[in-house]
């Protein structure tokens, strides 16, 4: 299998967010048509106004990109949004639309990614390196009490909004937490969202059995059962209550029963695989009456100070949890929590429903009870990618909802009769929040420049740190540590040294990003013993379920595999297994090295430290006058040069005119069987000659074509810093002696001959 594009995670992800090449019409609900369709429509208090969005478009960028290298100005797009504002006015007492006004809008401009994967901020190259941050969704963890009692919890982290949190305490009571505030016990939230009687609640969780008393013959067996509903004295026409629900049955309670002939009696089912105790201790420690009283509980508790009516603590709950604009899980978190909890809630419903509630208290009491799992929260199946497109996409949020804010503002103010979208739009907004991202964010850094493969490399960076991530004082061994779901993801040897140490990391050779953000790795397809030529991308989570072999494991001519029984993969074990069992296989000996890592020969013989500074240290090496290829090779070298961008490539088949030292001319039609009309044959390739780098390392490309010859379509026109004919070429091939020579070179010390100065073997220009 080859190797994808290596620039795909910074392209791909920009093109989602900006859907450039699709029609308004057909553009998808992601990115920046998400960002506008949340944000609109706006309207204002009075409803006299209506601010509606229609569509965006892109203009032309006003230079090039080698124009705003030299002009040192941003290489950007002119964003215009076409805005709809409807005004209504009353006529005979109920709001009529007075007239519609369409128009389109300047919004300031957008940077636009250059074909390297690249920004030109102010005429300097910078990258957006790709965050890696916790998933949206349910995490259950535990923790041990000093009294030696395991204590169980349950957050469920959204996109956007208040955080909820379930935990246990060592009285097995189970409260719940609203974004850190006090706790309360999680009765009280079950009741505030309609749950609101006792039976009701213990029906939630249990099993419930009903039997006719009187006829039922075992009597004695029920002492110790518990009731699930209330016993009424029926009988006797007085509606006595004898019992609540969720007490025990006693034998008083049974010869009180039996005397006064109780009809039918609701019990709970004991249940081996859920805690009992738990939520009948809630409800005893739950002193709310009902719906009400547990709605204004909830609002005393996060608004304190003002006396609530029923409706106002209704819409806190509401806009809390059930509001789209407040609250938003994303795809990922609801894919996240139906995967988690086994419900089958729709994708589209991306705030929590009451069913999420009560199934994350469930799985809680099956915790409780010594079932499952707790969450490993260092698998790449609970942390996710975000590239530049989403990055992008918040910081249009931001800038959007402060526009908003503004927009509200004039309309407050606007009288209805000479409005107009533009007179409502202030594009300053949003150009300030995206300028302050592209200057001074974390992740948007000054771009690495030294050589093609420190490019290449800071261009696939995953990242921890930064706005949403942990901090480097905060973040403790686990998280640095390699994990098992790495394996084809992220590389294990490639990290700086330092204390950003498996905070920093780059992606694999062959790892891509699917569209929940999950990184996601190739293998081919075994069928009984047998490797197939099809490839499925997994993810660590959907990896999790299959035995995996390596990709050097022995086939016979059939392609089936060789030996009855093999040393496998599954989790983090290395199990022995029948080969009947495998069900996946590697694609390459590469993939679990990221492309720095892979340029290092016999890198199987390296010891790990040795391996991680080697990778490090490839990314420092100078160009030198005159690059070398190396004399051992790993096979990368070319594709490295290639997606690096610093080479000049033939983009369709054709033949060379002319070279010259600053361009070469490639006649396109004269490759083409048909000519196009219209197609001009000519095109003219500028190459670049010595240009200062960001590093002050000298950037030159120089042709490596001869007038006449024929080129296909990704050919080499032109070599770059670095490269020799198409290949890396980080240094030299020089011959090297391992011997003493008279105590010159003394521990690490060595000697050079004059010729290597002489005929300028390690020659760098810096300018």
């Amino acid at each position: 299998m080859d190797i994808p594009n290596l620039l795909d995670v910074q392209l791909r992800s920009f093109d989602w967010f900006l859907q450039a090449d699709t029609s308004p019409e057909k553009r998808k609900n992601q990115g920046l048509q998400a960002v506008f369709n949340e944000i609109f429509p706006i309207a204002d208090a009075r409803g006299n106004f209506s601010l509606e969005f229609a569509s965006y478009s892109l203009g032309e960028p006003k230079y090039d990109v080698d124009e705003c290298q030299e002009r040192d100005v941003t290489f950007a797009a002119p964003l215009k949004a076409t805005l709809r504002l409807i005004v209504k006015e009353m006529v005979d007492g109920e709001k009529k639309v007075k007239e519609v006004i369409e128009q389109e809008v300047y919004l300031g401009e957008l940077p636009i990614i250059t074909d390297k994967g690249t920004f030109i901020i102010n005429g300097a190259e910078r990258v957006i390196v790709s965050q890696l941050h916790r998933s949206p969704g349910v995490f259950f963890d535990e923790e041990i009490h000093p009294n030696g009692k395991k204590l169980f919890a349950g957050r469920v982290i959204p996109y956007r909004g208040s955080w909820v949190e379930f935990t246990t305490d060592i009285n097995d009571i189970m409260y719940a937490h609203i974004d850190r505030k006090r706790k309360l016990p999680v009765t009280v939230l079950l009741r505030a969202l309609g749950y609101s009687s006792d039976e009701t609640i213990l029906s939630l969780f249990y099993q419930i059995e009903q039997i006719h008393f009187a006829s039922y013959r075992k009597k004695d067996e029920l002492v110790g059962r518990i009731l699930a509903a209330d016993a009424v004295d029926e009988k006797s026409g007085t509606g006595e209550v004898l019992a609540q629900a969720n007490e025990e049955i006693t034998p008083q309670l049974l010869e009180r029963m039996r005397d006064l002939k109780v009809g039918d009696i609701k019990i709970l089912v004991p249940d081996e695989s859920k805690d009992a105790q738990v939520i009948r201790n809630t409800l005893v420690k739950d002193t709310t009456g009902g719906e009400e009283d547990a709605l204004k509980r909830i609002y005393n508790l996060l608004r304190p100070g003002d006396p609530p009516s029923l409706e106002t603590a209704r819409s806190l709950i509401d806009r809390l949890f059930f509001n789209a604009r407040r609250y938003d899980l994303a795809p990922v978190g609801r894919y996240k929590m139906n995967r988690r909890l086994g419900l089958t809630v729709s994708d589209d419903v991306t705030t929590l429903t009451k069913e999420d509630f009560v199934q994350v208290v469930d799985y809680l009491l099956r915790r409780r009870a010594g079932k499952d799992e707790p969450d490993d929260i260092d698998h790449l199946g609970n942390r996710r990618l975000r590239s530049v497109g989403e990055l992008l996409a918040i910081q249009f949020s931001i800038g959007l909802s402060r526009m908003a804010r503004i927009i509200k503002e004039r309309m407050s103010l606007g009288d209805t009769e000479n409005i107009a979208p533009y007179d409502l739009i202030n594009a300053r907004t949003i150009s300030a929040v995206i300028k302050t991202f592209f200057g001074s964010s974390q992740l948007s850094q000054f771009m690495d420049q030294t050589n093609p493969l420190a490019e290449l490399t800071h261009k696939r960076r995953l990242s921890a740190l930064g706005p949403g991530g942990l901090t480097r004082e905060r973040a403790g061994f686990e998280v640095r540590d390699v994990h098992y779901t790495h394996y084809g993801r992220i590389c294990p040897i490639e990290t700086p040294e330092g204390p950003n140490i498996g905070l920093i990391s780059s992606l694999s050779t062959y790892a891509r990003v699917n569209d929940y953000g999950f990184l996601e790795t190739p293998y081919r397809k075994v069928v009984k013993g047998k490797v197939t030529d099809e490839i499925e991308y997994l993810s660590a989570d959907q990896e999790d379920d299959h035995i995996v072999i390596q990709a050097n494991t022995p086939l016979d001519s059939g392609g089936r595999i060789f030996e009855e029984r093999l040393t496998a993969r599954y989790r983090s074990d290395y199990p022995v297994v029948d080969r009947e069992r495998i069900e996946y296989m590697d694609v390459s000996p590469m993939q679990i090295v990221s492309a720095a890592a892979a340029l290092v020969p016999f890198l199987e013989h390296d010891d790990a430290n040795r391996a991680l500074m080697g990778s490090n240290m490839q990314r420092q090496s100078v160009p030198l006058l005159r690059p070398e290829v190396p004399l051992v090779g790993t096979g990368l070298e070319q594709r490295v040069a290639v997606d690096s961008g610093v080479l000049v490539t033939a983009k369709h088949s054709g033949v060379v005119e002319s070279v010259a030292a600053d361009s070469v001319v490639i006649n396109y039609s004269k490759g083409r069987e048909i000519d196009l009309t219209g197609f001009e044959g000519l095109e003219i390739h500028k190459l670049v000659k010595f240009r200062r780098s960001n590093q002050d390392t000298c950037v030159n490309q120089k042709p490596v074509v001869h007038v006449g010859d024929k080129v296909e379509p990704g050919d080499v026109i032109a070599d770059g810093p670095a490269t020799e004919n198409g290949e890396l070429a980080l240094g030299t091939n020089v011959l090297v002696a391992f011997m003493p020579w008279n105590g010159y070179n003394f521990e690490d010390a060595i000697l050079l001959s004059e010729k290597i100065v002489k005929e300028d073997q390690f020659t760098s220009i810096h300018i």
